[in-house]
């Protein structure tokens, strides 16, 4: 896999932004969205609607998921 561009949505963050693209943000997701996107960080906790993102490409794509059981409806 190769790195990806995508737009921030409306109220972004980075970690919101990166969960939303892969689904977790475990395996240095959101360190590694940082690193790539020079000057993000500085910019504050919520990304401008439409500034282009680079995302890393996982190293694996698979994660510790965990089970859960609901007990009551």
């Amino acid at each position: 896999m190769t790195n990806r561009i995508v737009l921030a949505e409306q109220n972004d963050t980075i970690d919101a932004l990166v969960y939303r693209h892969f689904g977790y943000t475990s395996g240095g997701l959101v360190e590694q969205t940082v690193a790539l996107n020079r000057g993000l960080a500085a910019r504050g906790v919520v990304i401008t609607q439409g500034t282009s993102v680079v995302l890393p490409a996982p190293l694996n794509t698979t994660h510790n998921t965990t089970k859960t059981v609901q007990l009551w409806d």
